[in-house]
């Protein structure tokens, strides 16, 4: 979850004129970072090796 003091930092990063999908983007990319964060913190990790596996049955 994203807090005010992130979207307002990362509004004030944005240039003086922008889309409302510029924002959207950023914000979701922040999003889906701080979550990769919070489960990397929790332990929830996928080794290499075990996306190489998952990767290879994509291909069979």
């Amino acid at each position: 979850m994203l807090t005010r003091q992130t979207v307002q930092k990362s509004i004030e990063q944005l240039p003086p004129q922008f889309s409302i999908d510029e924002l959207i983007e950023k914000l979701i990319f922040i999003e889906k970072v701080e979550e990769g964060r919070k489960q990397s913190r929790e332990g929830n990790l996928v080794s290499n090796e075990d996306v190489r596996e998952i990767i290879s049955k994509w291909s069979r």
